[in-house]
């Protein structure tokens, strides 16, 4: 097996860096909310547990500050002098004051009292900062826990691709199948050729995409995928492997992309599971084994055979010749 860098790698992760920005870097913080999603976890994690340590901290300082310019860490066991806040005698109760009120604990211990102007307002601020804090952080763990990239990971690829005839034609053939029981709502799917290539003019391409036809025009691409399914682009004159043989198989050099969308019944969000098969991942004379037996009132799926196949005989020549 000869091994070359991939476009698109077996479980769907696309080999693909962006650098030399520039200033549009700035994008990204334009849409902090997405960029955020986009992290991975442990920088989600990381940042939300330092935003919201931060946020306390500077909080419960201001708390602080107000209760030490008024003077009342100093006064604050005099029963005649009424504190800004009741019961704060030193940071680490301003600390414990400010987590009361952010968290609506209410212990009764340590409560404001109304000869305090700037703490009310102070209160407000903390109210107003702490809902717009909680809602985009939280916002952004929600919606990074409910994506549906896992679902992806219930939907199967064959490891290889394969060659032969089907209805007197010759066809590539790939299977797909779904482990979950719940089903993929309009599924469908769609295939890509990467491949270099030069125009007439000179221009060196070298990762042309180019459309594979597994069934636009009769709708087999719109998948019922309750069972393994065999997907199959038939070649034709109108095929890019038109002059595609078993002896030039071996010098080519392309990349077949599969992208499965659908959208997941349990939760109604799109899903899209993606895999890719090299040259070397083509199987010329092949044929997939069967997985689907009949047995007592249902069918039973042997996903032991799912990525098995078996040789037939086909011919050697390309459909031009």
């Amino acid at each position: 097996r000869r091994e070359r860098q991939r476009f698109v790698d077996k479980n769907g992760r696309c080999n693909v860096q962006h650098g030399n920005l520039g200033g549009e870097s700035s994008r990204y913080l334009s849409d902090l909310f997405t960029t955020l999603v986009d992290l991975k976890w442990r920088w989600n994690l990381l940042i939300f547990l330092l935003t919201y340590t931060v946020a306390w901290l500077v909080m419960a300082s201001m708390w602080w500050g107000i209760a030490y310019l008024r003077g009342d860490l100093h006064r604050a066991h005099d029963d005649t002098y009424s504190p800004c806040v009741a019961n704060v005698y030193n940071f680490p109760s301003a600390f414990l004051f400010f987590i009361e009120t952010e968290a609506t604990i209410g212990y009764g211990h340590r409560y404001i009292t109304e000869r305090c102007p700037e703490g009310i307002v102070l209160f407000l601020f903390q109210s107003l900062l702490g809902s717009i804090v909680d809602a985009f952080l939280i916002g952004c763990m929600f919606i990074k826990m409910s994506q549906p990239k896992k679902r992806a990971e219930t939907l199967m690829f064959s490891h290889a691709a394969v060659v032969s005839q089907r209805d007197g034609k010759l066809c590539l053939m790939f299977r797909v199948g779904n482990l979950r029981n719940s089903h993929m709502v309009s599924a469908q799917i769609r295939c890509k050729l990467i491949k270099s290539r030069q125009t007439p003019e000179g221009e060196f391409l070298p990762l042309d995409q180019c459309e594979l036809d597994v069934g636009f025009g009769t709708g087999a691409d719109q998948l019922f995928l309750v069972s393994p399914l065999t997907i199959c682009h038939e070649i034709t004159s109108k095929s890019p492997f038109f002059c595609l043989s078993q002896r030039s198989l071996r010098s080519e050099q392309f990349e077949i992309v599969v992208i499965l969308e659908g959208i997941v019944e349990t939760t109604g969000m799109t899903c899209q599971a993606r895999t890719s098969y090299t040259e070397d991942e083509v199987l010329w004379g092949h044929r997939f084994l069967p997985v689907m037996s009949l047995e007592d009132g249902f069918f039973r799926v042997d996903y032991s055979q799912f990525h098995a196949t078996f040789e037939v005989p086909t011919p050697p020549y390309s459909v031009k010749e």
